[in-house]
């Protein structure tokens, strides 16, 4: 059953793509997204990338989920047998569901933050979840070799940066996802190799750009993550150090992009850091 579900869902999202994927008469939105519910962690990287491709033609281009749709698919997405399945595990394909299950929960929030939807208890629940997410997921692979990418870090780094622009989330709140960013930084076994640095230097140049924390608050944040330099020399303390160095880099020169010349204390931040950081500087 479940390999006869796979094939008709992959030819309807064939002859979907193919002709712009607008339903045919009698054809219902729902159970295309039951289908692709079921399968949004396939091992096959082109079946995976179809079904996001389709959810974001579908939420973002197209807007044709209602208010009361989103709500519910949010629900699901966020449930065990999706955001949370097998929660912890590593190195397995369990993964896949829970990587790919947070790239729709980034277009549902986009549109709540354009046109707000959710209600008070939904929002704290998509907010506990995303952090609850980012804190327990083990499996930090970037890209597999036969399975393609999975990116974890980065697809629920990029849950976090919707999260933190919606106007229901306070100082609290931002305080909260800059604690997650260093939970993962400091994952004590892998140093990113996948551009994940990038992706979570999105959220913190966000916070800058937008000013939704005070810069010294987040220029004081980027100092406590050279403080792994203290530790005792372990492979976590490597880790650490060696994910925060890059991590400061991306985001420096993320913000000097942009930099109007009101950011001294941030760069003056991030300097110092990255020289502690960054074993090969003279001062180390």
């Amino acid at each position: 059953m479940h390999e006869d579900t796979r094939t008709e869902l992959i030819r309807k999202l064939q002859r979907l793509e193919e002709e712009r994927y607008i339903l045919r008469e009698g054809e219902r939105l729902q159970d295309f997204t039951c289908l692709m519910l079921r399968h949004i962690g396939d091992p096959e990287s082109e079946l995976r990338e179809h079904i996001y491709s389709t959810f974001h033609i579908w939420l973002k281009r197209d807007n044709k989920f209602s208010s009361a749709e989103m709500q519910h698919l949010l629900a699901v997405l966020m449930d065990d047998r999706h955001l949370f399945y097998r929660i912890g595990s590593e190195d397995d394909h369990s993964v896949l569901t829970r990587a790919f299950a947070v790239l729709p929960i980034v277009l549902i929030v986009q549109r709540h933050r354009n046109n707000s939807f959710l209600t008070p208890n939904e929002f704290q629940h998509l907010h506990h979840s995303l952090l609850r997410y980012y804190q327990e997921e083990k499996d930090l692979r970037g890209y597999l070799a036969v399975e393609g990418w999975a990116h974890a870090a980065a697809h629920g780094a990029d849950a976090l940066e919707e999260l933190i622009r919606c106007p229901e989330s306070d100082n609290a709140v931002q305080r909260e996802v800059l604690e997650a960013i260093t939970g993962m930084l400091h994952n004590g076994v892998r140093i990113f190799d996948e551009e994940e640095d990038e992706r979570m230097a999105s959220i913190v140049d966000t916070m800058i750009s937008e000013a939704l924390l005070p810069q010294q608050e987040i220029a004081d944040w980027i100092h406590s993550l050279s403080l792994c330099t203290e530790w005792p020399d372990t492979r976590a303390q490597r880790v650490a150090r060696v994910n925060g160095k890059n991590f400061v880099r991306s985001l420096y020169f993320r913000t000097r992009a942009h930099n109007d010349g009101n950011n001294l204390i941030l760069n003056g931040a991030m300097l110092t850091a990255e020289a502690k950081l960054n074993h090969f500087t003279e001062a180390n």
